[in-house]
Protein backbone atom coordinates (compact mmCIF):
# COMPACT_ATOMS: atom_id res chain seq x y z
CA UNK A 1 0.00 0.00 0.00
CA UNK A 2 1.38 3.34 -0.95
CA UNK A 3 2.25 6.04 2.04
CA UNK A 4 0.78 8.99 1.70
CA UNK A 5 2.80 12.29 3.24
CA UNK A 6 0.63 15.07 4.57
CA UNK A 7 1.79 18.86 4.62
CA UNK A 8 0.82 21.95 5.29
CA UNK A 9 2.18 25.50 5.24
CA UNK A 10 5.25 25.99 7.27
CA UNK A 11 5.07 28.15 10.73
CA UNK A 12 5.37 31.84 9.29
CA UNK A 13 6.11 34.02 12.36
CA UNK A 14 4.02 36.89 11.01
CA UNK A 15 1.35 34.66 12.62
CA UNK A 16 2.57 33.12 16.35
CA UNK A 17 -0.97 32.28 17.36
CA UNK A 18 -3.35 29.41 16.87
CA UNK A 19 -6.13 31.12 15.06
CA UNK A 20 -4.67 30.44 11.83
CA UNK A 21 -7.33 33.02 10.14
CA UNK A 22 -4.48 35.90 9.05
CA UNK A 23 -2.27 33.28 7.85
CA UNK A 24 -5.18 31.81 5.53
CA UNK A 25 -5.88 34.88 4.13
CA UNK A 26 -2.59 36.55 3.54
CA UNK A 27 -1.44 33.51 1.89
CA UNK A 28 -4.38 33.83 -0.66
CA UNK A 29 -3.57 37.27 -1.18
CA UNK A 30 0.03 36.11 -1.83
CA UNK A 31 -1.04 33.52 -4.33
CA UNK A 32 -2.58 36.03 -6.42
CA UNK A 33 -0.26 38.64 -6.55
CA UNK A 34 2.13 35.94 -7.82
CA UNK A 35 -0.13 35.20 -10.23
CA UNK A 36 -0.78 38.55 -11.50
CA UNK A 37 2.92 39.27 -11.11
CA UNK A 38 4.01 36.18 -12.79
CA UNK A 39 1.43 34.91 -15.12
CA UNK A 40 -0.28 31.64 -14.59
CA UNK A 41 2.19 29.46 -16.68
CA UNK A 42 4.88 30.16 -13.53
CA UNK A 43 5.72 27.80 -11.37
CA UNK A 44 6.73 29.64 -8.72
CA UNK A 45 3.02 30.58 -7.44
CA UNK A 46 2.20 26.87 -6.48
CA UNK A 47 3.54 26.95 -2.97
CA UNK A 48 1.34 29.74 -2.20
CA UNK A 49 -1.62 27.48 -4.00
CA UNK A 50 -0.45 24.73 -1.02
CA UNK A 51 -0.62 26.80 1.48
CA UNK A 52 -3.79 28.56 1.22
CA UNK A 53 -5.14 25.67 0.13
CA UNK A 54 -4.09 23.63 3.29
CA UNK A 55 -4.99 26.51 5.63
CA UNK A 56 -8.13 27.80 4.42
CA UNK A 57 -11.66 26.19 4.47
CA UNK A 58 -13.46 25.56 1.00
CA UNK A 59 -16.10 27.73 1.51
CA UNK A 60 -14.06 30.96 2.26
CA UNK A 61 -11.74 30.08 -1.07
CA UNK A 62 -14.73 29.61 -3.08
CA UNK A 63 -16.86 33.43 -1.51
CA UNK A 64 -13.43 34.75 -2.17
CA UNK A 65 -13.26 33.18 -5.71
CA UNK A 66 -16.77 34.64 -6.25
CA UNK A 67 -15.41 38.44 -4.96
CA UNK A 68 -12.53 38.57 -6.97
CA UNK A 69 -14.69 37.81 -10.11
CA UNK A 70 -17.51 40.30 -9.31
CA UNK A 71 -14.70 42.99 -8.25
CA UNK A 72 -15.63 43.05 -4.49
CA UNK A 73 -12.57 41.22 -2.91
CA UNK A 74 -12.12 43.44 0.23
CA UNK A 75 -8.21 42.26 0.24
CA UNK A 76 -5.56 44.35 -1.26
CA UNK A 77 -4.76 42.47 -4.63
Amino acid sequence: MAEIELKTAPADVRFPTTNQTRHCFTRYIEFHRCLAAKGEESGDCAKFAHYYRALCPGEWVEKWNEQRENGTFPGPL
